[in-house]
């Protein structure tokens, strides 16, 4: 007789969840806003970055869609931008 303590399954289980751990990045909708609120500024990333005290390769990640969201970072951006980007 065979007892199944279930620990392969949950092994299994958890190696087939691990392949949907990725973080959340920005959408579509909030890259495109923050780059034409940028551009309607007039603002270089790097001009941008320096306003919102933040590394140019900060305002690319969100331009480029590669950060994962921050409230804070978002809320300046908005504050800047004179855009809404929280809530898209």
């Amino acid at each position: 007789r065979v007892v199944d303590s279930g620990a392969g399954r949950n092994a299994l289980k958890l190696e087939l969840d691990d392949e949907n751990l990725t973080h959340k990045t920005v959408s579509a909708d909030v890259k495109k806003a923050i780059l034409q609120g940028r551009l309607a500024k007039k603002l270089t990333q790097a001009q941008l970055a320096q306003q919102i005290n933040e590394k140019p390769q900060i305002v690319q990640e969100y331009e480029s869609g590669k950060a994962i969201p921050n409230q804070q970072i978002l809320g300046k951006l908005e504050r800047i931008l004179g855009v809404k980007l929280r809530g898209k």
